[in-house]
C-alpha cells in the first residue's frame, strides 16, 4: 500500500483527502494549519481538512511554522512514498520534500505558469478570464514551481464566484489526482517544465485591494465583486459611507454619467455608472455595521436618500 502524507487546509483540499482515502492510500499522517479565531466572536475553529482528518480517525499536525518544528521532523521520520499538498499554506523545506521515497505532488488551483502563489482563482475571475483549471506539479522549494504532470481546464462561468470555482475545482483536482498518481508512482510519467516567459503572480489579496474602482468598467467591477465572495468580500463607499457588495449584475445599456453616480433607482432597483458608460445594477449589500441585505431593503432604508444623477462613488 502506498504511504501519504496529505497537507492542505480549506474546503477544496477535503474532496482530495477524501479521494485518497476512498482509492486505499494509506495516510500516515495530515498536516494543517493551526485552529484559528474566525468570525466576530472570534470562536476558535479548525479547518475544514482538520475535520475531515478527525472525523476518519487520521493523526493530525499543526505545526504554527513548518520549518524546524518537531512535526517537520516526524514527517521525515515516516519517509513517505508520497507527501500530497492541497493549498496547505505553507512553502515546504528541501528537507522536507527529500524525505519522500518518490515524489511530492501539489494540488493547484490554476493552469500554471499562470497565478502562481496564494490566490490563483480570486486573480483568474478578477481579471475576467474565462477559464481556469488545476495543475498537478512536482514539488520543488520555489513557490509553485514544479513540472507539470498533468492539467485540466474548467470554464469560469458569468455567475461563478471564489466558492462556486474552489467546488468545481476540488472535484476535478480529486478525479485528476488519482487518474495521474499511479503514473507517478511507476514513473510512466513526463513532467513538462513551466515556460518561464509565461509566468504570472497572484499573491494573497491584500485589504487595499479590496475596494472597488468604479472608473473600471461593470465588467471589470463585478469580476471583482465574484472574486472577492465570500471572503474578504469588496467594498465601495457611498455617500461616506463604507459599504461592501455582496452581488452585482452588469446591465446591458450604456449611460453618459461620472462612473460612480445613480442612473436609476426604483423601489427594488439600484443602477450604477461606471467606466466607458457602462451599467452595473447593485443586488446585494451591507453597510458598515449592518447585516447584509437585498437591495430593496437597502433602499427602503439607507438608500432612501439617494437620488437619481448624483455621484455617490468618487
Amino acid at each position: 500500500m502506498t504511504t501519504v502524507v496529505f497537507m492542505g487546509t480549506p474546503q477544496f483540499a477535503v474532496p482530495i483527502l477524501q479521494g485518497l482515502l476512498d482509492q486505499k492510500y494509506d495516510i500516515l499522517c495530515v498536516v494543517t494549519q493551526p485552529d484559528r479565531p474566525v468570525g466576530r466572536k472570534h470562536r476558535i475553529s479548525q479547518s475544514p481538512v482538520k475535520q475531515a482528518a478527525v472525523a476518519n480517525h487520521l493523526p493530525v499536525f499543526q505545526p504554527e511554522k513548518l520549518s524546524g518544528s518537531p512535526e517537520m521532523q516526524r514527517v521525515i521520520d515516516f519517509h513517505p512514498d508520497l507527501i500530497v499538498t492541497a493549498a496547505y499554506g505553507q512553502f515546504l523545506p528541501t528537507k522536507m520534500l527529500n524525505a519522500v521515497k518518490i515524489a511530492a505532488v501539489n494540488v493547484h488551483g490554476s493552469l500554471l505558469p499562470k497565478y502562481r502563489g496564494g490566490a490563483p482563482v480570486q486573480y483568474a475571475i478578477m481579471n475576467g478570464d474565462s477559464e481556469t483549471g488545476i495543475s498537478l506539479i512536482y514539488m520543488v522549494k520555489k513557490m509553485d514551481a514544479g513540472d507539470i504532470l498533468a492539467q485540466k481546464a474548467v470554464p469560469i462561468q458569468p455567475d461563478d464566484d471564489t466558492e462556486t470555482m474552489f467546488d468545481k475545482l476540488s472535484i476535478v483536482g480529486r478525479d485528476l489526482l488519482l487518474a495521474t498518481l499511479p503514473k507517478v508512482i511507476t514513473g510512466d510519467i513526463s513532467p513538462v517544465p513551466q515556460d518561464p516567459d509565461q509566468v504570472v503572480f497572484s499573491p494573497n489579496i491584500k485589504p487595499e485591494e479590496e475596494q472597488l474602482d468604479f472608473n473600471q468598467t461593470a465588467f471589470m467591477v463585478n469580476a471583482k465583486v465574484r472574486a472577492l465572495r465570500p471572503d474578504p468580500v469588496a467594498y465601495t463607499v457611498i455617500n461616506g459611507k463604507r459599504t461592501k457588495i455582496w452581488r452585482a449584475q452588469v446591465v446591458d445599456q450604456t449611460t453618459e454619467m461620472a462612473p460612480g453616480s445613480v442612473v436609476e433607482k426604483t423601489k427594488h432597483q439600484l443602477l450604477l455608472s461606471a467606466g466607458k458608460g457602462t451599467v452595473l445594477s447593485i443586488q446585494e449589500l451591507q453597510p458598515a455595521g449592518k447585516p447584509k441585505q437585498q437591495i430593496t431593503d437597502y433602499l427602503n432604508g439607507i438608500g432612501q436618500s439617494l437620488k437619481v444623477g448624483q455621484q455617490v462613488i468618487k
